[in-house]
């Protein structure tokens, strides 16, 4: 199984409609399993006030304030209930996941990844949120979701558990685009992932900065054959 985490303001028909993943994915035997960035209809006041923040931004992370506590926890729901929902339903093999995203997504892929050694066989991202206790985006929803201790943001931070992370070994691909706004306005910080996996020799990361590219699904759809292969020959050995 390969598990695809969508970006701010997404839904689960983003990359299902746009990615053009299932064929790479079918060749390869892969099930595909790309739910939703948060909940929807919890009727929590300002829920719908913000793009980034509330619906459609859940970060992939358990909240711990209120009123988001008590719905808000996709991360939760991502490496724990998902799985056994659809091993319930598909044929699907619940010893060989790995798991991707794209930006907010990238972020969850990488977190989920690095706080469940050895329950993901890889990780890919693409322009994920990087460093997100150092980003406007991440301050913005750590702040709703955690509260204002800045400590307990780091165990949600794909840069700090990379610092950390004491294995088994973990195949990072990331790909990001040279011309994505996001990236000149700090919000992804790449550079500072990077520079934790380097000192780290249980993670193996490999960064790609792709000329031209912005962080739209044009991108994503460009790139999309390269993180399947990358999964795959982790998944299918």
């Amino acid at each position: 199984m390969l598990y695809w985490l969508s970006g701010l303001t997404c839904t689960d028909e983003n990359f299902i409609t746009k990615a053009g993943a299932q064929r790479a994915a079918a060749a390869r035997g892969l099930l595909l399993v790309c739910p939703d960035t948060s909940p929807r209809g919890c009727n929590i006041p300002g829920e719908d006030a913000s793009w980034d923040f509330g619906s459609g931004a859940g970060f992939y992370v358990d909240a711990t304030q209120e009123p988001w506590a008590k719905h808000y926890r996709m991360y939760s729901y991502i490496t724990d209930e998902l799985p056994r929902l659809v091993g319930a339903a598909l044929p699907a093999d619940l010893s060989r996941q790995s798991i991707t995203g794209h930006s907010m997504g990238g972020h969850g892929a990488l977190i989920c990844a690095l706080k469940n050694p050895g329950k993901y066989r890889s990780v890919s991202a693409f322009a994920p949120i990087s460093n997100p206790i150092e980003c406007p985006w991440g301050v913005k929803a750590f702040s709703g979701y955690l509260g204002d201790d800045r400590s307990a943001w780091r165990e949600w931070d794909a840069t700090e558990l990379a610092k950390s992370y004491a294995g088994p070994k973990l195949d990072i691909l990331v790909s990001q685009g040279t011309a994505d706004s996001f990236l000149t306005d700090k919000q992804l910080l790449p550079e500072a992932l990077a520079a934790a996996a380097s000192n780290n020799d249980a993670l193996a990361l490999t960064l790609n900065m792709e000329e031209g590219y912005d962080h739209s699904y044009y991108f994503i759809a460009t790139f999309i054959d390269q993180h399947i292969e990358h999964h795959s020959a982790h998944l299918l050995q």
